[in-house]
């Protein structure tokens, strides 16, 4: 049941999300506070690792009609499982070094009581992504700050094109009805597209484009 307009109201939204949490395998619910006001929900508590702080993140924004998310829960490592910054770091640097797709020359790593940041600078959005995704499991972090930098080695007009391209190729995007347009490292697509799976092509397309640090999505689906 939901109130007005199709919202849930606050209460019926803090019920929805303790029951995702319940239900992913990844969570321990009992340890973390919810609370829901006008469709941000506040997360307090403590977990035992940085990997569960962000699957708690993920479930809440499964959850229908949430519209922001305030995480305070704290990582609280168990003592097993904690460990020196000198060895996380190094341990950091070995998880980057085996992924394929995070060039490791271009980045660093900083860790400060089991706080860890990740520095340098790459050419893409993804290659930024899997940089804090290859670190985010370790044993005994407590946080990761993502400050890598997108510094692209191409124009406003070659990204244009690129991603133009890139949407022409997609057989079930009708890319005549997208407009794009470039500002620094900004992407904006306009027009319409006639499903959620044509939306997230174009956004998917617009994202790999080398140099792209953001894409405003001001599409219309018509279906």
């Amino acid at each position: 049941m939901v109130g007005r307009c199709g919202m849930r109201t606050n209460t019926q939204l803090q019920k929805a999300v303790l029951a995702e949490l319940e239900w992913d395998p990844r969570v321990d619910a009992s340890k973390v506070g919810v609370a829901t006001v006008d469709g941000v929900v506040a997360l307090t508590g403590t977990v035992p690792s940085y990997a569960e702080k962000i699957a708690v993140e993920r479930a809440v924004k499964r959850v229908a009609h949430v519209k922001g998310i305030a995480n305070d829960l704290e990582v609280q490592v168990p003592g097993p499982n904690q460990r020196g910054d000198t060895e996380l770091a190094q341990t950091a640097l070995q998880a980057l070094k085996v992924d394929v797709t995070v060039p490791v020359d271009g980045i660093t790593v900083r860790v400060s009581h089991g706080w860890l940041t990740l520095e340098g600078a790459v050419e893409h959005e993804f290659q930024r992504n899997a940089a804090e995704r290859a670190v985010r499991h370790l044993r005994g972090l407590r946080g990761c700050d993502n400050n890598i930098e997108l510094r692209p080695r191409v124009t406003e007009t070659q990204v244009k094109q690129r991603i133009e391209a890139a949407l022409k190729r997609r057989a079930e995007l009708d890319a005549s009805q997208v407009k794009v347009a470039v500002v620094g490292g900004k992407v904006t697509l306009k027009g319409t597209v006639h499903s959620r799976r044509e939306h997230d092509d174009a956004l998917n397309a617009a994202w790999d484009a080398a140099g792209v640090t953001a894409v405003e999505d001001v599409l219309t689906v018509t279906a």
